[in-house]
């Protein structure tokens, strides 16, 4: 005996005055994005209003170009201006000029399992960062860093636990195999605004 079939799923809309003020803060804090067509990729992976971020913030780039929501960029422009910048001024590399991203929006299920919930890159509210370029050059890979002991583990501990003041899901090397070599970053809304961070 099957129930009736399951109300196919549907893309999210985004209220216009919503994601207006979300491309209006996100111009004032200097980054590069262009608008796109409306994504629809069937199954409720797709983006009501997407945006192509190419720089969150003056002088870094963001590679390679990630399809998002505008909220999802904003929060990253933030994370980065507030949190992670600063905490790179301890390191001896000059500034951070390379976000280098694992994964934007893409369709397909959590931890790209072959069943279960739609992970929340299918709706363009996930970024997954796997390093960091400095102006010297040298690249910070995230990988397991809960017991190194230098200034690049202190860095990277310190950029997973502020995104979570930013985002409303962290998930970095620490939390499982599926996240070893980046940080998972989302901004799905839970109830009572609860957050998970791990």
């Amino acid at each position: 005996m099957q129930g009736p079939p399951r109300p196919p799923l549907t893309i999210a809309s985004e209220p216009d005055d919503e994601h207006q003020a979300c491309l209006k803060a996100l111009t004032a804090i200097g980054a590069t994005f262009k608008e796109i067509a409306r994504i629809d990729d069937g199954n409720g992976c797709g983006i009501d209003k997407p945006i192509a971020l190419s720089s969150p913030l003056p002088g870094i780039e963001f590679k390679p170009e990630g399809q998002m929501r505008c909220e999802a960029a904003l929060a990253l422009a933030q994370w980065m201006k507030e949190s992670v910048i600063p905490s790179a001024a301890a390191l001896d590399y000059g500034k951070i000029v390379t976000i280098n991203q694992a994964s934007t929006y893409v369709c397909r299920l959590r931890n790209n399992a072959s069943t279960g919930k739609i992970s929340e890159h299918a709706r363009g509210n996930a970024i997954d960062v796997a390093s960091f370029t400095f102006e010297n050059g040298k690249t910070i890979a995230i990988e397991p860093r809960r017991e190194d002991p230098t200034l690049t583990g202190a860095f990277q501990r310190a950029a997973s636990a502020s995104a979570c003041l930013y985002f409303t899901t962290v998930l970095d090397p620490e939390s499982d195999a599926a996240h070893e070599s980046h940080f998972h970053l989302d901004v799905i809304e839970r109830n009572g605004g609860f957050r998970y961070c791990h």
